[in-house]
């Protein structure tokens, strides 16, 4: 059964846990998945965010779909581990059952893979150390997960890997136990699984196996075009491992991919292995490697005394009437964290492949594709439910909350929705400070990065930092003040995506960054598009701050609007300037009143969004 045609649970504004007297308010959308829908919840009484998996009793009256969900529950309600998601309880009223979980703020690791496709040995190191810390504890509770996959993968808020899913998992009643069921998915499951020889820890092992090589290779290694043939590649153990990987990291594949289930190692046998042990292995990653490659060239700390503080100057006095916007969703303040204060040099000296965009034009040839495909097989919208359309894991990693157009002196300015600030110079150079304003990212007009904390940078980069930093607080203290943020463990391998490219007509602003994804902002309306070519995803922040993702596989199973088709034939229009380098239009620019209260009232109309 599709689906499309499956019975969805039937959502009230709140749910009523009545066993704990406990009421939550539904919020947002999380996603969907087999029978069940996911929605944020809010505990009205400790205001606690947990995330609701939620399944309509009418999806559960055969025995075997109900005695599937039985032991879903009870093998995952005692699980407590930091590798697992934590189930909190479960209730059930007259309509649906209710599981309560952990919130990943940041997704799964398929999400990442979307975005990313191939990642660092360091970024893998990290991922897989915690991924093997989580099987163990499941295997030494002599359960099978029998379901590790990307998308099974979530990651909380810190960046830390959590297992979760366990609607296929089994335990093994008695050693020597074999399971018998064929299960799981496609380009993870292990060959003894198709040849019914009966399968048990094992097949965990294999699914490591498959997952470290997509991280490291961009795909799963024995996927392609028909199922058939990805069986028979898995049954005799076809798969190439490309140059570039590592000794270190082949052998470790290698063994995973073991085709004798005997020959594999167990759970406790994979930490020995000199992939774990040889190289880099960060303790922490900044959220950033979401989207693009942290940087670990970073041992060398600065020698240079810290920068004196900026005097007041013409910079100051002519920045009282640009044209500034801002675009706000409420975002949590970040935790206080430590971090080293050390000073990263030229990226060339650390280059890895995954740091670099597998496009020369940062995707946009794939995103002008990805607009013609939408536009020109548009078809109108049968009304089916929101949700039916939205995909939130889609949602992009970073957008331009505010920006400020100063580019008759000296560039634009704008800040990120996690609240670093850039600034994109007329002479093509890019300037980035991170959130806590203690991290520098300098990128020159061939794209040649370099790393500085905030108190240690070149002198010929003192004009452009205290340029930097004006822009920041003009933004911070007449556009939305965010507040201060704190910096977080991992934020020295920061590489945050920046504005390499923008187009600014009459109806229409388009800034493109360096991760592929190109926002454009309407004036008219103040309605904010976000496109990411790598998620086949359209985001619009409404006037009123209302958030939609919705992917293009989505657009053409339902339909869209005719309003949203102008909008996107408007955005091709945009990107195909983009490409052609096409100047800009001399335009006659709306005056923005002087700052004071007739400025901040005029800022503030329609141009602060909210969720």
């Amino acid at each position: 059964m599709s689906s499309r045609t499956q019975p969805q649970a039937e959502m009230p504004s709140k749910i009523v846990d009545n066993q704990s007297s406990t009421i939550y308010d539904v919020g947002r959308f999380l996603g969907k998945g087999g029978f069940a829908r996911c929605y944020e919840l809010i505990d009205q009484r400790s205001r606690q965010h947990v995330a609701g998996k939620i399944v309509a009793k009418k999806a559960l009256e055969k025995k075997s779909q109900r005695d599937k969900m039985v032991q879903e529950i009870d093998i995952h309600k005692k699980l407590n581990h930091e590798h697992v998601v934590k189930m909190y309880g479960y209730f059930e009223d007259s309509l649906n059952v209710y599981i309560i979980l952990e919130v990943c703020d940041n997704r799964s690791l398929m999400e990442l893979h979307k975005r990313r496709k191939c990642i660092s040995e360091e970024e893998t190191r990290y991922f897989m150390g915690q991924i093997v810390d989580g099987v163990s504890y499941l295997h030494d509770l002599k359960i099978i997960h029998r379901d590790l996959k990307l998308g099974n993968l979530f990651l909380n808020k810190d960046m830390k890997v959590k297992i979760g899913d366990f609607g296929l998992a089994t335990r093994v009643e008695f050693d020597g136990e074999r399971k018998k069921t064929l299960c799981g998915t496609p380009n993870y499951i292990a060959p003894e699984m198709l040849n019914k020889k009966g399968h048990s820890y094992e097949v965990d092992i294999w699914a490591l196996g498959c997952i470290m090589y997509t991280l490291l290779c961009g795909k799963p290694p024995f996927e392609t075009q028909s199922l058939q043939e990805t069986y028979d590649r898995i049954k005799k153990n076809l798969y190439t491992v490309p140059p570039k990987v590592s000794r270190h990291s082949h052998n470790l594949i290698d063994n995973l991919l073991h085709a004798n289930p005997q020959k594999r190692p167990n759970i406790h046998q994979i930490r020995r292995y000199d992939f774990f042990s040889m190289g880099f292995y960060p303790t922490a990653l900044p959220t950033s490697c979401l989207t693009t490659a942290p940087k670990f060239d970073f041992v060398k700390k600065s020698s240079r005394p810290p920068l004196q503080p900026a005097q007041p100057g013409s910079f100051a006095s002519h920045m009282e009437h640009p044209t500034t916007h801002s675009t706000h969703i409420n975002r949590p303040l970040r935790p206080v964290q430590e971090i080293p204060e050390k000073m990263v040099v030229d990226d060339d000296q650390n280059a890895n492949p995954a740091q670099k965009p597998d496009s020369n034009d940062y995707y946009l040839s794939d995103l002008l594709k990805m607009l013609t495909d939408v536009t020109s097989k548009y078809r109108e919208g049968r009304n089916p439910s929101l949700d039916d359309l939205l995909d939130p894991a889609a949602m992009p990693v970073f957008w331009i909350a505010k920006w400020v157009d100063y580019s008759d002196k000296y560039g634009l300015g704008y800040q990120l929705s996690d609240d670093s600030v850039g600034v994109l110079f007329n002479d093509k150079t890019k300037l980035m400070m991170n959130a806590a304003g203690e991290q520098l990212q300098y990128a020159d007009q061939n794209d040649k990065e370099q790393f500085y904390v905030a108190q240690h940078f070149p002198e010929q980069l003192k004009k452009k930092v205290t340029l930097l930093k004006y822009f920041r607080s003009y933004m911070q203290e007449n556009l939305l003040k965010a507040g201060q943020q704190a910096s977080k463990a991992g934020a020295e391998l920061e590489r945050l995506p920046v504005v390499r490219d923008w187009k600014r007509t009459r109806s229409a602003i388009g800034l493109h960054l360096t991760n592929g994804t190109l926002q454009v902002n309407f004036f008219e309306d103040h309605e904010k598009f976000i496109l990411c070519p790598l998620m086949s995803a359209v985001t619009c922040i409404t006037k009123d701050g209302s958030v939609f993702t919705i992917t293009t596989s989505k657009m053409a199973e339902h339909g869209f609007s005719h309003e949203l088709c102008r909008r996107l034939k408007y955005i091709k229009g945009l990107v195909e300037k983009l490409i052609s380098g096409e100047p800009e239009q001399t335009q006659q620019r709306r005056p923005v009143a002087p700052l004071g209260a007739r400025g901040r009232s005029a800022s503030a109309r329609g141009m602060n969004f909210r969720t």
